[in-house]
């Protein structure tokens, strides 16, 4: 049976909008905690075949819309989970909000669907087609990444962490070249099973193979001696950690983990002490820098700051360094769009929700590294680390990566687990170890390789205590950014736009 045959039936456009979202829905299936990465692939190349046989670009669109809009309800739905059982906001209002978000990224799938449509106008999908099928999918997820100040979630190339074999692209090309590799196989492969085409097999085959063999390259070596850390999980609910008679108890429980687990390097997790730092009490800091001192260490404590020094009082979402090496602090760059700044007219938005602290300024972009521990240190805030392109600014100065989040503001959802494995393509994109101390999970430590070495399980009380290497040495990827997947992606939009036109000359 040929792809025309098959596909016939979908030229209603009901049925195929409806297949294109259970198609979006299943995609969820390839992203953490679930992990399956071959779902991607099945999913993706679905996509690809109810967008190719669409009767219009219109109609492309709107199945690219219903895969998007399955997808992000489906993956995104700890949105709701932080608005309205963290966050107190009414249900109809946090049920209407993380409906109009999902619905504002599926415009990008949307515009990929009807992309690819409009540069194919051929009704035979061939090889050309699934190229330019790919490369629109990335151009549209890579503005979904900067688009007012941008949200890339659930990129594709996520899903193809350890121990999927395109995870070894990710040195070279970044998650979006990882993603641009998963579109091209997805749709390569149905097109090779479907269509019963020789060539889109073949291409499988050696992606794959390409994908395995990077794998194995090592593009980072060991800088300097091993040195034990302890990630701290405080384990805090949000709901009880900014009531003042908790106060102490927070204090309490950072001191003990530390005390217990003396390392050389002690990381707390973003906003540990819900109090700014020049309000905590002076024997607190002075407890916790003699514990990092024990081994002739460091601690990086994760708290709020405020500033006069321009005249006016700011505040920053920040991670201060001391110990054993003079004080240093990292505040967060790229802020989060309602959770700590308020964009022009949104006030009324973060008044529904019971969220402290949540108009932040932004620490500036290429900040320097701390030197702790006989390492240097790149910290990144919570949400920083979804941008592969900016945490390359540190290198090739910083040998580790850290992060310091609070995700308890998400319940017990999706959001922990793909932030964890969104670390890992972090890991891999850079060739550093991302040290990662959360307040409810997932607390791990991710080697180069992209895979987990060790984590905590959530919503668990402890300390995580492994022995880490910094690394020195720039991937290809340090070095270009996401530069060379976008021009891949821009130059197979043109090169199977232009077939397609010849061909049909």
């Amino acid at each position: 049976m040929g792809i025309a045959a098959f596909l016939s039936p979908l030229r209603s456009d009901g049925r195929a909008r409806l297949l294109a979202a259970g198609a979006g829905l299943l995609g969820v299936g390839a992203f953490a905690p679930f992990a399956v990465f071959w779902l991607a692939w099945l999913s993706w190349g679905a996509l690809f075949l109810l967008v190719s046989r669409a009767p219009s670009p219109r109609a492309a669109a709107w199945r690219g819309f219903a895969f998007g809009l399955a997808q992000f309800l489906g993956g995104v739905s700890w949105v709701y989970v932080s608005l309205h059982d963290v966050g107190g906001m009414p249900l109809p209002v946090a049920a209407l909000a993380t409906l109009a978000l999902c619905a504002y990224m599926a415009l990008y799938p949307m515009a990929a669907a009807w992309s690819a449509r409009r540069l194919d106008f051929s009704d035979k999908a061939s090889w050309r087609s699934a190229c330019l099928f790919a490369a629109s999918w990335v151009l549209a997820e890579w503005a979904r990444g900067w688009v007012l100040t941008g949200f890339p979630w659930l990129a594709l190339g996520y899903s193809q962490s350890p121990p999927s074999p395109l995870a070894g692209l990710a040195p070279l090309l970044g998650v979006y070249g990882v993603s641009l590799a998963s579109a091209l196989l997805g749709a390569w492969g149905a097109l090779a099973v479907v269509g019963r085409q020789r060539l889109p097999g073949l291409l499988v085959l050696l992606l794959l193979g390409l994908g395995a063999g990077l794998g194995l390259v090592q593009w980072t070596v060991p800088a300097g001696e091993p040195l034990r850390v302890a990630l701290l999980q405080g384990n805090i609910p949000q709901d009880l950690k900014w009531q003042p008679e908790r106060f102490l108890d927070s204090l309490t429980t950072y001191v003990g983990l530390a005390r217990d687990n003396p390392a050389d390097l002690t990381v707390l997790p973003e906003t540990a002490v819900p109090a700014l730092y020049d309000q905590l009490p002076p024997e607190f800091i002075a407890d916790l820098k003699a514990l990092a001192a024990r081994r002739g260490g460091d601690l990086l404590l994760g708290v709020p700051v405020a500033d006069e020094s321009s005249g006016e009082r700011r505040y920053y979402n920040s991670a201060i360094g001391f110990g054993a090496s003079p004080q240093q602090s990292y505040s967060k760059a790229h802020l989060v769009p309602f959770g700590e700044f308020v964009p022009p007219g949104f006030r009324w938005f973060l008044d529904l929700m019971h969220m402290p602290m949540s108009d932040f300024s932004s620490g500036g972009a290429r900040q320097p590294t701390l030197a702790l521990a006989g390492q240097q240190i790149a910290p990144n805030i919570c949400y920083e680390d979804v941008f592969g392109g900016e945490i390359i600014h540190a290198l090739p100065r910083a040998t580790l990566l850290v992060n310091l989040s609070n995700t308890a503001w998400f319940g017990r959802s999706l959001a922990q687990p793909q932030h964890l494995q969104i670390a890992q393509l972090r890991a891999l994109e850079t060739g550093r170890p991302m040290l990662r101390a959360t307040n409810t999970g997932m607390t791990a430590v991710v080697a180069p390789d992209g895979r987990v070495q060790a984590v905590l399980p959530p919503f668990t009380r402890g300390a995580l205590v492994a022995e880490v290497r910094g690394y020195q040495g720039l991937t290809p990827f340090a070095r270009t950014g996401n530069t060379v997947a976008l021009f891949l992606a821009t130059l197979l939009l043109a090169a199977g736009a232009l077939a397609r036109r010849r061909e049909t000359q």
